[in-house]
């Protein structure tokens, strides 16, 4: 009897290309009732909590981007970008492309209304964590790492605009 060729069942096409996205999003912070920082996060279709972002349309700065796909993706409308907190470069891939992506990350404070946050339908859900919380169930370490940064930004009162990426 012939071996049968697993390989033929396991081996993925080659890729054929590399395509660059260019995005941006935001850590977006408030305080309870109790003066507690909160982190907001989505859960994606692979149930990963994450930001919110999105593409860079053309014409666009990273931070407009970061505001409106805030607003898309959360249905906050009263929020402040303070600061650029940083790149993040992550790879996937599509089919036979290679995506590499950078995202570009701000420190966002939700002002008002921030009980009335609504999910899209592409999400899993959409929550409120309190800030320990939060930086335990992102799922992506890099994001991790700019959480801690916007934390410390917040716990120092240095939530001004910096020189970052505009």
């Amino acid at each position: 009897m012939k071996t049968p060729d697993f390989k033929k069942y396991f081996k993925r096409p080659a890729i054929q290309e590399v395509l660059r996205e260019n995005t941006a999003g935001g850590v977006i912070f408030r305080r309870n009732s109790n003066n507690e920082v909160e982190i907001l996060m989505i859960q994606d279709a692979k149930d990963r909590w994450t930001i919110p972002k999105g593409h860079i349309e053309e014409g666009e700065k990273p931070d407009e981007t970061a505001k409106r796909e805030i607003e898309e993706e959360t249905g906050l409308k009263d929020i402040k970008i303070h600061r650029w907190l940083g790149k993040v470069n992550f790879q996937y891939r599509r089919q036979q492309s290679l995506v590499l992506i950078a995202m570009q990350v701000y420190l966002v404070e939700a002002l008002k209304n921030t009980d009335k946050v609504i999910k899209e339908d592409w999400m899993n859900d959409i929550k409120w964590f309190p800030a320990m919380e939060a930086l335990d169930k992102i799922e992506y370490e890099d994001i991790g790492k700019l959480f801690l940064l916007g934390m410390k930004r917040i716990r120092n009162g240095k939530l001004g605009m910096n020189k970052g990426q505009n």
